[in-house]
């Protein structure tokens, strides 16, 4: 799942009259606000201006106080707006207490050697040439069984970047492989809850909406492999004896930190049980990271004050262990770097973001912006692939705009099912489309909070991988294909 803010957005009514053409006029300038911030701050100042690119937090602040005083302008009471900002960011409070927990999942299952021993396990199967196409496909397996793009990535991705690391693989690479097959599994597993949302908006049955997203997902899916297989030929992995001996060192140096056991593979069988069984995330991360700390005091051997520590400040080696008792660093890998992370405020970066975020979402909302803008979309509409691609350009930037699927999946299904319906296309149609760019475009829009959670738990920014996750790239692109030459459901209407 993209982590899902769970929430049923509802256009409100204007707090004054105004005309159909300054209604829409209005909620264009609304939109047009955060794209004009988002245009200077990470694009214009970086590529045109040479300065640095203004952090995300300042660009949504700047976006919420001007989107803001604009509706202020046009008559909406300010408690209305702030009764409106409270219920987004109240509906996002899940949200953001797991980006908590997450945080200290990853701290404490390095602690216990959970981490540790995936990657020492993990370099036995490093592989010259199919290295990449592997970290797909265990994303992709991952991420069926968890339905969470996020959690795949919070935990078999950190390993699978550390092993890329340690095995001179090309990160950007990597990560667009691991994230990928993390998303694979969340727009295809009936354990996704923006799987399932989708369905609900459109009133489709989950079944049904998957085996119409296979008609665009699984291509998608082949064609990445295929490029991730051809990639690991170009890029490949420890393919020198240098380069084998480098990981070979750095395996003793894990083994010589860390008391490894099979029980250390508990706090992943208890997130893929958790899932599973549909128990609720937080509680089974929680879980989770109680019973890694647990193996932490027994195997490790370390205080409970360490594990304190770990919880609120992230894994730190040089409180594990003495500088004296580390095998030397002859490999020119430096353990510390790749080890340390996690802890209580290790993904604070999100989680402002995403509250930011939702101070304008809830603006826009409480305008009827968005819903406005779309529908303005459909009135000179006659084709049915015009509507279809128009589906996958409105799921996109609601997405974009909201950096919710489960937003995105009630507004445009909203907007849209009434003329679905004239058309006589079919149900399952809409519910795909409104994943194929809205969940699959996540990880590529800079601003998103997926995006920022990616460079936090993976220390990759989106520039550095964007261009190699195939999986999205390649899934939005059949999606438009077909779309715009009407296949598979041209034959396939509704009565």
């Amino acid at each position: 799942m993209v982590v899902g803010l769970h929430e049923l957005p509802q256009v409100n009514n204007l707090s004054r009259p105004l005309s159909d053409v300054n209604h829409l006029l209005s909620s264009m300038l609304a939109v047009m606000i955060l794209v004009a911030s988002v245009a200077y701050g990470l694009i214009i100042r970086p590529l045109w201006l040479n300065q640095t690119a203004l952090p995300l937090e300042l660009v949504f602040l700047s976006a919420s106080v001007m989107v803001m005083a604009q509706a202020l302008c046009l008559g909406y009471q300010w408690q209305s707006l702030m009764n409106n900002v409270n219920a987004k960011i109240t509906r996002a409070f899940p949200t953001i207490l797991l980006l908590f927990v997450i945080g200290i999942l990853i701290g404490t299952w390095i602690l216990s050697g959970t981490v540790p021993m995936l990657v020492y396990l993990g370099l036995d199967l490093v592989s010259e040439h199919y290295f990449y196409a592997l970290a797909f496909l265990l994303s992709v397996v991952f991420s069926l069984c968890t339905g969470s793009s996020w959690s795949t990535i919070a935990t078999i991705g950190v390993v699978l970047i550390t092993v890329g690391q340690t095995a001179n693989a090309h990160l950007g690479v990597l990560a667009g492989a691991v994230i990928g097959g993390a998303y694979f599994g969340d727009k295809m597993s009936p354990l996704s809850d923006t799987t399932n949302i989708a369905a609900i908006a459109v009133g489709v049955s989950v079944q049904a909406h998957i085996n119409a997203m296979k008609y665009t997902t699984i291509p998608a899916a082949v064609l990445a492999l295929c490029a991730y297989i051809i990639l690991g030929f170009y890029y490949p992995v420890a393919s020198t004896a240098a380069q084998e001996n480098v990981l070979l060192t750095f395996q003793a140096q894990l083994h010589g930190l860390f008391k490894f056991s099979y029980w250390l593979l508990l706090p992943p069988i208890i997130i893929l049980i958790g899932s599973i069984k549909r128990f609720p995330p937080l509680p089974t991360l929680v879980v989770s990271s109680f019973s890694a700390c647990l193996l932490a005091l027994y195997f490790q051997a370390i205080s409970l004050e360490q594990v304190f520590t770990t919880i609120h400040k992230g894994f730190d080696l040089s409180l594990f262990v003495s500088t004296a008792n580390m095998t030397a660093d002859t490999s020119g890998i430096a353990v510390d770097s790749i080890l340390n992370r996690g802890g209580l405020y290790f993904l604070i970066d999100p989680i402002v973001i995403t509250i930011l975020i939702f101070v304008y979402v809830g603006v826009v909302d409480e305008m009827g912006a968005i819903t406005r803008t779309l529908s303005a979309m459909l009135l000179k509409i006659k084709r049915d692939s015009s509507l279809v691609v128009s589906t996958l350009f409105a799921s996109s930037l609601t997405n974009s705009l909201t950096s919710s699927q489960y937003a995105n999946s009630f507004i445009v299904s909203e907007v849209f099912s009434k003329k679905y319906r004239e058309h006589k296309l079919p149900k399952p149609l809409l519910s795909r489309s409104l994943e194929d760019t809205g969940t699959m475009i996540e990880s590529l829009v800079p601003w998103s909070t997926t995006a920022v959670f990616i460079y936090a738990t993976l220390d990759i920014a989106i520039t550095e991988y964007w261009y190699w996750q195939f999986m999205s790239l390649f899934n939005i692109a059949v999606a438009l294909l077909l779309a715009i030459f009407a296949i598979d459901y041209s034959k396939n209407r509704t009565r």
